[in-house]
């Protein structure tokens, strides 16, 4: 795996962190009962950015390390998702041996 790679992987399982942690714990200005005039009753009370990024973060290098991990090792190849056989290896300018 090269290292652009590792970096799209790392930012694809990020952002799916991110879209799942999002609304653990939320509370909204309806439940809270405090709607700021102009937004949204649905609009979070209690959203704290940093927080959440550093908690992503976190779980998202744990999931790389792994997922990295599994590509490297060769545990999983590319070949195993091939259900239609369009992968296969010709051999350049001689016969198939």
């Amino acid at each position: 795996m090269g290292i652009t790679s590792a970096i799209v992987l790392f930012a694809v399982i990020w952002f799916m962190v991110l879209f799942i942690t999002l609304p653990i714990r939320l509370r909204t200005q309806g439940d809270e009962g405090e709607v700021v005039p102009g937004t949204h009753a649905g609009a979070p009370a209690n959203f704290n950015p940093k927080r959440t990024a550093k908690i992503v973060t976190m779980i998202a290098v744990v999931l790389w390390v792994i997922i990295a991990g599994t590509i490297q090792s060769g545990v999983i190849k590319v070949s195993d998702f091939d259900g239609l056989n369009r992968l296969t290896i010709k051999k350049v300018g001689g016969t198939d041996e």
